[in-house]
């Protein structure tokens, strides 16, 4: 591990600030919790980021007492080092957690820490993190409207009219109840194209739903609808099963959310052969998000992002989006969850279907931790 600062600031404080609703539905829906990092420097600055993962492990991770150089907590790996070399500090974190880590929940709460950092150094060089990223490519991204399904197929066609009445060009509908009812799933489907016309864009997220076979016959059955995407039709791990689908298929295949390392995607591109690689820098940190941006621009490949948490999120994703050559579209999240909106001073908007970059320093947010104090996690 590197020493302490040498640029006369360092890492004060790091820490986890867990939200929840007080009502959570068992349904896969991020927005009904998220952990909030706060890294603050030597002389009062903050930066912040935050976490789609569960929360109290996230938590567990960053405030846990080391029991060796290889199996530290990761807050005391940073505490008194300089938050001006990002870059040095995801390295530290990654050695440092080296018997736990390397994947999973330890790499979303270095995820977490490295957004705050990247935001923490934007503010203390009172620049936008999008320059120091290498400068912006664009100044706003083509949204698509991001929803859960209702499990009646005639109110999904109402949510995805309502997006386009909203000024979107795209939406997407996912998880529960995709997936056990073939005629279920086409009448979803058919909703929704219905209820958008031919000019709209849209996506399906399968969340997981099937093997290979079954995503090939759903395939099929949705070529009348012209989809986007079908998101993340398999388990992550069935890498065999993606390359079989991605050949034999004219819909494109989207995925990446489940995966949090550089080599996690480099895998699920060249062993799974996808179509759009989806990054959730709260689980990847942009840190690792520039490299598999990078990777999916030498195969020729998309990038979009995952995003189903806070406008910390939304941010963050706008500057690496905005960034990078290969960035496609931008997903937005519209569920109603009072978390997805409250933790920023002022919301990051939707205008005409498209979203602006913030150009203050850092992230370009101010986060108000005031507004959720009530979603917050004792202990």
């Amino acid at each position: 591990m590197s020493g302490a600062s040498t640029s006369g600031v360092s890492i004060a404080a790091v820490d986890a600030i867990a939200l929840r609703l007080p009502a959570v539905h068992d349904r896969t829906d991020s927005s009904q919790d998220s952990v909030i990092i706060r890294v603050t420097a030597s002389e009062g600055t903050c930066g912040y980021g935050e976490v789609d993962s569960s929360p109290t492990v996230i938590k567990a991770i960053i405030e846990a007492p080391s029991s060796h150089s290889r199996a530290r907590g990761v807050r005391d790996v940073l505490i008194g080092q300089d938050p001006l070399d990002v870059a040095q500090r995801w390295e530290d974190m990654y050695e440092a957690t080296l018997f736990y880590g390397r994947s999973g929940a330890a790499v979303h709460a270095m995820a977490g820490i490295d957004l705050a950092l990247w935001d923490l150094r934007g503010r203390l060089l009172d620049v936008p993190v999008v320059d120091l990223l290498g400068g912006a490519r664009r100044r706003e991204m083509r949204a698509y409207a991001s929803h859960m399904f209702d499990f009646d197929p005639q109110v999904t066609a109402r949510r995805a009219a309502a997006a386009v009445d909203a000024g979107y060009t795209a939406v997407k509908f996912g998880w529960e109840p995709m997936g056990p009812d073939a005629a279920l799933d086409e009448a979803l489907v058919r909703a929704i194209r219905t209820a958008v016309g031919d000019s709209v864009q849209v996506g399906i997220d399968a969340g997981l739903a099937w093997d290979a076979a079954t995503a090939i016959d759903r395939c099929e059955l949705f070529e009348p609808y012209d989809l986007m995407w079908l998101e993340e039709p398999l388990h992550p791990d069935d890498l065999t099963g993606y390359r079989t689908l991605t050949a034999k298929v004219k819909t494109p295949i989207a995925a990446g959310e489940e995966d949090c390392t550089v080599e996690g995607f480099r895998r699920l591109m060249d062993e799974g052969g996808i179509d759009v690689v989806q990054v959730d820098v709260s689980r990847t940190g942009l840190t690792q998000a520039m490299r598999i941006a990078a990777l999916a621009e030498e195969r020729g490949l998309p990038v979009c992002n995952h995003n189903f948490t806070t406008d910390i999120n939304v941010a963050a994703s706008l500057h690496f989006l905005c960034s990078i050559p290969n960035a496609m579209i931008m997903e937005y999240c519209v569920e109603p969850s009072p978390l997805r909106t409250a933790v920023v001073r002022e919301p990051i908007p939707v205008v005409d279907g498209r979203v602006s970059l913030p150009d203050g320093p850092g992230l370009g947010i101010e986060v108000a931790l005031d507004q959720v104090e009530r979603y917050v996690l004792a202990g």
